[in-house]
């Protein structure tokens, strides 16, 4: 179970105000996650990565730079340097606890193709079960892009194959939200065709310098999914000292859309958390859209059993599953 965070603005953001200075940012979550669903063991410490966009944008050459390490995030003064110097408009962050493959640089996301970046929080259940037929059914452009051995790798292979031409210069939002769709869809078929009844957790997010993609999900009409949660304003700034950082919103306008396994402040009215088996699709122009992903595991809102979901898998791994701010607001008071 790893953590990520998104930035699209309309404006370049420091990286330092998301990687580093928020008193829960995503550095800090690599060593104190609140919300992981398994609370025995709540450092992300193999690895980290950011992807960024370039602030002007270059059609023929708009592709995402990576900086990635298998140390712990919080022990980076690269990072730490990097992060007080670059500025960009669309920010991938991610830290990395092993679920499968081993601590190398190919398994630290986000994970790259042309302009398109992908990474995952969660797991694909007993994927060496459905790893062989995943691989068959993937053209050469997919398959030959694996580099490292983690499933994650392997799902945005799988993504990769669902788009028209993963190639191309430019991509339609409809394109990459279709594609997403049918690599869940995919992936529920493998593990059905294999037997598998442990729920996959597919907390996908891809990006291609525009538009932005995420899902909150898992294979269970029981279960909760690995939390995911999204805020947006005009201004995300310090106040206070502390590391205390609010989304300011000075008007109808949405300049800032974040997305993170975590919130990034103790602010409860600055973060709203996405439902179980959703997708949220940020546009271009800062539209944010909320999409059921209606398949056999969805379970709509007007079903009580959707205010009932997690019990029965995590009393089963021993798991602890903090729901909302409140609980990490509690666990912070406590600390």
């Amino acid at each position: 179970m790893c953590r990520f965070v998104v930035y699209k603005g309309t404006s370049p953001v420091e990286l330092s105000h998301l990687l580093t200075r928020p008193c829960h940012s995503i550095i800090n979550q690599a060593f104190d996650s609140r919300l992981r669903l398994d609370r025995r063991r709540p450092m992300n410490g193999d690895g980290f990565g950011v992807g960024w966009y370039d602030s002007i944008y270059d059609e023929e050459s708009y592709q995402p730079c990576i900086f990635t390490s298998i140390t712990p995030a919080w022990n980076n003064v690269n990072l730490v340097r990097l992060a007080e110097k670059i500025k960009s408009p669309l920010v991938f962050g991610h830290v990395r606890a092993t679920t499968a493959g081993s601590l190398s640089l190919d398994n630290c996301h986000p994970f790259v193709h042309g302009r398109l970046m992908f990474m995952h929080n969660g797991g694909i259940a007993e994927f060496p079960l459905v790893k062989r037929k995943l691989q068959a059914d993937l053209p050469d452009v997919a398959f030959n892009k694996v580099q490292g051995n983690t499933d994650s790798e392997w799902a945005f292979a799988l993504f990769l194959s669902k788009l028209p031409d993963p190639n191309a210069k430019s991509f339609t939002t409809s394109m990459l939200r279709d594609a997403m769709f049918r690599t869940i869809a995919s992936l529920n078929d493998y593990a059905e065709e294999a037997g598998i009844t442990e729920p996959s957790l597919m907390n996908f997010c891809v990006t291609d310098g525009e538009t932005v993609i995420a899902t909150r999900y898992i294979s269970s009409k029981t279960d909760e999914a690995a939390s995911l949660w999204f805020s947006s304003g005009t201004t995300f700034s310090e106040f206070g000292g502390g590391g205390h950082y609010k989304m300011s919103k000075a008007d109808k306008r949405e300049n800032i859309i974040m997305i993170a396994s975590e919130p990034l402040t103790f602010e409860r009215a600055d973060w709203m958390e996405i439902k179980t088996n959703n997708m949220v699709v940020v546009t271009p122009k800062m539209n944010l859209l909320q999409i059921p992903i209606v398949d056999k595991f969805y379970v709509p809102p007007s079903d009580p059993a959707s205010l009932t979901r997690t019990t029965e898998f995590a009393r089963e791994k021993g798991l602890l599953v903090p729901r909302n701010v409140e609980a990490m607001e509690e666990q912070e008071v406590k600390a």
